[in-house]
């Protein structure tokens, strides 16, 4: 479990004053955890991102996302709407990405891409319109990565951005990879069988052996 640290313990760990913490918390160039009490802590985490000094800026990125070539028009109603989100809620802001990539393809080239930023402490808040736009599955592990690195992943929750169609597809796709699976295991049974005909389900393990 990672080493938790109160304030004046954090900021000698990273040879810095009290006062210098919470001015970087003031000035939105760290993101600090909150205990349910309301104190602060701060983690290993925390650490590694702050023991070169705090990054000059930090940016607020929008990710947009989907699945296909076939679905521009999709992207950039999704995009115009998280403008228009932005604009309302006065963020500015620094980068938008846009990437066409299927919600369980972990290797897109601009997600990745984002994660290594968040990794190396460049990204102090990623904006969504929904959470299928990041990821079809294993969100709260992003979450959890991203806010262990001092960043907050904003869920704007317009599911009308989410197209239904790419939900069947990647269904279909879950569906045809535990099919080939079942498939490969059956098949893995019956090269068995025919290697070894004596052994039969219906034998017991011991006479086989």
């Amino acid at each position: 479990m990672s080493k938790i640290y109160r304030i004046n313990e954090f900021a000698k760990r990273i040879g810095k004053a009290p006062s210098t913490i919470r001015r970087w918390e003031h000035e939105g160039k760290i993101a600090v955890k909150r205990h349910p009490s309301g104190h602060r802590y701060f983690d290993e985490a925390d650490v590694r991102l702050l023991i070169g000094g705090v990054p000059e800026r930090r940016a607020v990125v929008v990710y947009c996302r989907v699945s296909s070539a076939g679905q521009k028009d999709d992207l950039a109603s999704q995009v115009k709407a998280m403008e228009t989100y932005c604009l309302g809620a006065g963020i500015a802001v620094d980068e938008w990405i846009q990437e066409i990539g299927g919600g369980m393809n972990f290797k897109r080239k601009r997600f990745l891409a984002l994660i290594e930023q968040i990794g190396r402490g460049e990204v102090r808040q990623v904006l969504i319109a929904h959470k299928d736009r990041l990821m079809r599955f294993g969100f709260d592990l992003f979450e959890h990565i991203a806010r262990h690195n001092g960043c907050e992943v904003v869920v704007v929750n317009q599911v009308a951005l989410s197209p239904r169609q790419e939900m069947v597809e990647d269904l279909l796709a879950i569906v045809h990879t535990f099919s080939c699976r079942l498939y490969g295991l059956r098949k893995y049974q019956r090269q068995i069988k025919d290697d070894f005909p004596e052994c039969s389900a219906s034998q017991p393990k011991a006479l086989c052996e």
